[in-house]
This record gives C-alpha cells, sequence and structure tokens, in this order.
C-alpha cells in the first residue's frame, strides 16, 4: 500500500497524549491525510489543539482525560465511537518520565512510571479494541522507548516501564492476530523539543553535573547518523505504521539513527 494512498481517509484516529509536541504533530498527520482525529489528554490544552485542527476544518475532538482512570477511559472510549464510529488506529503516545538516582526511587515513582505508561496503555487498548475487533481490522501503535530495551541510567523505574509496553505488545500482537489488528511499539531515541527531552535533560544536568549542551554533545555522538531524533521522524514512521506495514506486527521498531540495532 502506498504512504500517497488515501488509507486512512474517513477513517478514526485517537492519539493520547495529543495536546502538544509528539501527540499533537501525528493528530495533525492524520487530520491532514483525511481522518477523524481525536486527540486525548491530561492537559486541558487538548481542547484548543483540537480546536484548531477544526478551524482549519478537519475533523477534529479533544477530550480531558486522565488514563489511569479505566472507567473514565472506557466511557470516553464508547462515547467516541458513539460520535465517530468504529477506531482504525489508537496511537497510545501519553507517557510520564522521571530521572534520579536508583536509590532515590520510591513507591510513589514506580506508581506513577507503571500507571502512566503501563495501565493507561492497557486501559486505552482495552476502549479500542471491541470496535476494532467488530470492524476485523485496526492499527495500535504503542509508545516505548529505546530505554525499554537497552536501560538507560537515572532512569530504571522509567526503562522497566517501557520494556513491560513493548512485552504487553508483542503477548497483545499474538492474541488478536486473528482479528485483523496490527499492534507495534516504536522506540525512539532522545526526541529533540519534546517534553520528555526537558523532563531528562534537566535531570541529566542536576544529577550529571553537565550543561545541557554537553549533555546533547554526549549523547549525539553516539548516534552514528550524527543527531538527535526529531519529531518528523517520529510521525512519518507512525504515519507509515498506520497507513501501511500491514504484514508487521509485534515489532519494536527503534528510531534512534542506529544507536541501538537489535
Amino acid at each position: 500500500m502506498s504512504l500517497n494512498s488515501d488509507a486512512i481517509n474517513g477513517k478514526v484516529c485517537v492519539v493520547t497524549g495529543a495536546a502538544k509536541s509528539i501527540g499533537f504533530a501525528i493528530a495533525q498527520k492524520y487530520a491532514e491525510q483525511g481522518a477523524k482525529v481525536v486527540l486525548i489528554d491530561i492537559d486541558p490544552l487538548v481542547m484548543e489543539s483540537a480546536k484548531s485542527l477544526a478551524d482549519k476544518g478537519y475533523t477534529a475532538k479533544g477530550y480531558i482525560l486522565n488514563i489511569t482512570n479505566r472507567d473514565a477511559v472506557l466511557q470516553c472510549f464508547a462515547d467516541i465511537v458513539a460520535t465517530y464510529g468504529d477506531i482504525y488506529t489508537l496511537v497510545n503516545n501519553a507517557g510520564v518520565v522521571d530521572t534520579r538516582p536508583f536509590e532515590e526511587n520510591d513507591e510513589a515513582i514506580l506508581d506513577k512510571m507503571f500507571k502512566v505508561n503501563v495501565y493507561g496503555t492497557t486501559y486505552c487498548i482495552q476502549g479500542a479494541l471491541p470496535s476494532m475487533k467488530k470492524n476485523h481490522g485496526g492499527k495500535i501503535i504503542n509508545f516505548a522507548s529505546k530505554s525499554g530495551k537497552t536501560g538507560s541510567a537515572l532512569m530504571a523505574p522509567y526503562s522497566a516501564a517501557k520494556g513491560a509496553v513493548i512485552v504487553l505488545t508483542q503477548a497483545l500482537a499474538f492474541e488478536v492476530a486473528k482479528d485483523n489488528i496490527n499492534v507495534n511499539a516504536i522506540c525512539p531515541g532522545i526526541t529533540d523539543a519534546t517534553g520528555v527531552w526537558s523532563s531528562v535533560s534537566r535531570g541529566y544536568v542536576e544529577n550529571m553535573k553537565m550543561e545541557r549542551d554537553a549533555i546533547v554533545k554526549k549523547f549525539t555522538e553516539k548516534v552514528p547518523l550524527g543527531r538527535l531524533t526529531n519529531i518528523q521522524d517520529v510521525v512519518e514512521f507512525v504515519f507509515f505504521l498506520t497507513a501501511s506495514a500491514d504484514y508487521c506486527t509485534g515489532q519494536a521498531f527503534n528510531i534512534t539513527g542506529g544507536r541501538e540495532m537489535h
């Protein structure tokens, strides 16, 4: 299937963590390709973001939602289906990160990393699956991380949670293949101009006692392609998994400029 086709024209695409940054950029890409786009975020800014797309003539609706509340998530997805019809694509972009020495990780940090990154992803999938199964098809794209494959210093709970997302993706792919539903994960490296990188870089500045520019240089030197990931790299790969890649499922794709190759 060509990426220039109308593969998602008129189809319902749901993106979590869509108020800004990568999530909004994905939603905008979908809208530009004719999809009915639903933007979900705990940040009330998501309503303005959805309106900005609707004001351009696209079909877009925002929901303020805490994805760790299972009942609220299931109700939200029921409303989406009632409003727009069966869901074709779910992008689980919503997530949180934390950076600190291992000894400082307590129950609250562990709970936060797993409740948002793993529980929230699970609940959103549970909300979308019934309509995908009814329609005998769909695409689920989960945001993991290169940290979920190799681990990252000062980010143990986050790395563990993203590792769980990868295995969740693989298990679900086996389960729903018979329903013609593709389930994949993406594992971006450090992605510039995002909230995650802003948080991580602040943590590294504090814990490694280095200036931000020195930290960027340190990480960039490890990337064969010589730069950090940018938002458009991620957007275009997500669109590829949505509009094509029909024979790909259960995979965790690196978007790291060659830093990880497994």
